[in-house]
């Protein structure tokens, strides 16, 4: 083994809190650290992400200004098996076991004798199971020498496929903590300007996502609509940031109800420009229902917020603590969403109190953590015996590969 081993995370992009986590990584161990990222194409937001390098980390870019969904699959694995070739990397870490390259990466590890560390955010219960699927990932886990996860409901699901729960470890899921935490403070000492020049309302709850299905905004607004009803005029307003497919549906659903003057979408917005709205916000919800961790929730409890989140996020078992930092909800149940603002903004929860005990419990989800886990990982993936795939893991990596 090489005195300073040298890690690579395949991933299909690169954003920011993946270059936060590897540069405390790489600030905190031996080892060397590079980022291989398939496209600089983020495929999930329209606002573009900064793409400042660090200095600590190097950083490969396999596909320029291409999405993931033009990149031929065949074209895909050669340039990534010619990167890692290059690069002869100690121990790789792959995103999961569907698409973006990580099967690919597997692969090269399997014919390398190079071990792999499986990075997953799944849980047992996020998604339908089907017993066909679940197969496949145990040949796909037991390739692995090591796995790092979000938190405890992950932990237990990669066990549950058969990784070892001695070389399991969690951490995956953290943000860049000072980030939000110094944006929001800055942004409530100018408060005054700011809210203005953002055109938001005094007293606000604020979401943060993606406009698809499964963040379950039409609930939101509802609820939101039953909400103020029943608050009247100390009802709190609600800001949604981001934007997406249902953004026309919603429109339309928030005139329907009457609330064009108290539900705002002001749209995506970067990552430089996300502390303000989280500074100059009361509380933030969460009301996904899947969702394999929710980073979001980790930005607004950094920033100081209690957060009202969903009990099918992920992250839920990890960072809310009920009527301590936050509020656990039924995603499906209208009236649970609607209790859970009521009680946050009227009062019969201390909700600055609670913003503060967000930021203690978050502090212990930071960088930090990530790189103490990955190192973990690192060191009993180096010291446990390779993985000998049989003919049917191989027929695995060779159907799956492309992806």
């Amino acid at each position: 083994m090489k005195h300073q081993p040298l890690l690579c995370w395949i991933v299909e992009n690169a954003v920011p809190y993946h270059k936060a986590r590897l540069q405390a990584a790489a600030l905190q161990s031996r080892l060397r650290v590079c980022i291989v990222e398939l496209t600089n194409v983020d495929a999930h937001w329209s606002v573009q992400r900064p793409r400042e390098r660090v200095e600590s980390i190097q950083q490969r870019t396999l596909f320029y200004d291409r999405a993931w969904a033009e990149i031929d699959g065949r074209t895909m694995v050669q340039n990534l098996y010619t990167s890692l070739d290059e690069l002869r990397p100690d121990v790789v870490c792959v995103n999961g076991w569907s698409f973006g390259g990580c099967i690919a990466a597997l692969a090269w590890c399997t014919a390398h004798r190079v071990p792999a560390i499986m990075m997953s955010e799944s849980t047992a219960v996020d998604h339908p199971r089907h017993a066909w699927k679940e197969r496949i990932k145990r040949h796909i886990v037991r390739m692995c020498s090591a796995s790092l996860v979000g938190g405890t409901p992950h932990r237990d699901y990669m066990a549950a496929l058969g990784a070892p729960r001695d070389r399991i470890f969690t951490g995956y899921d953290v943000v860049d903590n000072e980030h939000f935490r110094v944006g929001a403070d800055r942004a409530r000492r100018m408060e005054q300007q700011l809210r203005a020049k953002l055109g938001l309302p005094r007293h606000f709850l604020l979401a943060c996502s993606r406009f698809v299905t499964k963040k379950n905004l039409r609930r939101l607004i509802e609820a939101y609509s039953k909400y103020r009803y029943m608050a009247g005029a100390t009802a709190w307003s609600l800001v949604v940031v981001g934007d997406g497919e249902l953004k026309g549906e919603l429109l339309i659903m928030r005139t329907r109800l009457g609330l064009d003057r108290h539900v705002h979408f002001p749209g995506a917005k970067s990552y430089s420009e996300l502390p303000n709205y989280y500074g100059l916000a009361e509380a933030f919800i969460h009301g996904s229902t899947t969702e394999q961790w929710g980073l979001v929730v980790n930005e607004a409890m950094a920033a100081g917020l209690p957060v009202l989140v969903s009990a099918r996020c992920g992250c839920a078992a990890d960072l809310v603590v009920n009527r301590v930092n936050g509020l656990l909800f039924d995603p499906t149940d209208v009236d649970s969403i609607v209790q859970a603002i009521f009680q946050i903004s009227h009062r019969s929860c201390d909700y600055r109190h609670m913003g503060r005990k967000s930021q203690e419990i978050i502090a212990q989800w930071s960088p930090h953590r990530f790189a103490e886990g990955l190192c973990g990982a690192v060191d009993a993936a180096l010291r446990a015996p390779l993985p000998s795939p049989g003919l049917v893991d191989h027929l695995v990596l060779w159907a799956l590969r492309k992806r």
